[in-house]
């Protein structure tokens, strides 16, 4: 391992928009949050101004990767290029996203579906025309263990693109996050790391509940860091750090904090996206979140699961 640990939120899609990372920020900090997954192909189109907004970053405070994902290099390019530029301001690397193992996205050959030996040529290219379009601007990978099972020349070919970080989901694409993560299966990939590429840091990422937990993983595997993300859904705290023996401040956060944590989170994703700009109804997922584990919090989510609009919520909040 090579300097400080490094502790990133891992991009997910509908969540980790600009408004939730400030917020997950503002609880404890990682060193870097990631953006929603989006594609270049769609901000090469028409349809550029729906998908922009996933890159928006007027309220992040810590450092922020641009995840990308597409089909076509040539947009790859352009897009890292804007990046890179500041025409879309506001970031510090570029990660291609080669781990989603949504059906969608596979069957379009796109995300994991590019760990296959007989797509790696057009995930060269899309590594390539990034690079070309990013210049001096560091560039990521995420990815996974393999497609339908662990494949190490997937991550030897990675890593020959001399990336600044490499982030291993430690499962496959077929087995998405029904099994409990390999961990142990990081080893190797350390191994051609230091042969291959060693300034590339090494971040696990898969079932990793908080800082602590992750210092564990950290201290264990030898990786370079961990990214934290379902873990973030049971502790907006996730990123804090605590003694030995210490637990999570949102342990002791009670009631009525909990419910001021989900009325930030609303005001600023109406002062971010007025006049229902971005739907109301991704925000409903973080009810468990903040809404949780006091007498009520059943009741009160079953409130926030039936409101269409982010000022219907925040007129509930201030009945309460």
């Amino acid at each position: 391992m090579k300097g400080d640990p490094l502790f990133f939120l891992a991009p997910m899609d509908d969540v980790t928009d600009t408004v939730f990372r400030r917020i997950v920020a503002d609880c404890a900090a990682p060193d870097y949050t990631m953006t929603e997954f989006v594609n270049v192909d769609g901000l090469c189109s028409p349809g550029r101004d729906r998908l922009i907004r996933k890159l928006d970053n007027t309220q992040d405070e810590v450092p922020v990767v641009a995840q990308i994902w597409g089909k076509k290099p040539e947009n790859f390019k352009t897009i890292a290029r804007e990046i890179a530029d500041g025409t879309i301001p506001g970031f510090s690397a570029i990660d291609i996203n080669f781990g989603c193992p949504a059906k969608s996205e596979v069957k379009a050959g796109c995300c994991s579906a590019l760990q296959q030996l007989e797509l790696r040529p057009e995930a060269a290219a899309m590594i390539e025309a990034t690079l070309e379009g990013a210049g001096n601007m560091p560039v990521s990978f995420k990815t996974r263990l393999g497609f339908d099972k662990i494949d190490y020349s997937w991550h030897e070919f990675l890593l020959g693109y001399k990336p600044w970080v490499l982030t291993v989901h430690v499962r496959t694409t077929k087995e998405m996050s029904k099994v409990p993560a390999h961990w142990e299966a990081i080893q190797p990939i350390l191994e051609l790391r230091d042969k291959i590429s060693p300034q590339t840091k090494i971040i696990m990422n898969g079932d990793i509940a908080n800082r602590k937990h992750g210092e564990e993983i950290i201290e264990k595997y030898g990786v370079d860091g961990v990214m934290i993300g379902r873990g973030i859904f049971h502790d907006p705290y996730a990123f804090a750090e605590v003694g030995p023996q210490k637990e999570s401040p949102w342990v002791s956060v009670d009631r009525d904090a909990r419910i001021e944590h989900f009325r930030r989170h609303v005001e600023l994703h109406i002062k971010q996206w007025p006049n229902n700009m971005k739907p109301f109804n991704p925000l409903k997922k973080f009810a468990k979140v903040y809404i949780s584990d006091f007498p009520g919090a059943a009741e009160l989510r079953a409130k926030v699961m039936e409101i269409e609009t982010a000022d219907e919520a925040l007129d509930l909040i201030n009945n309460l």
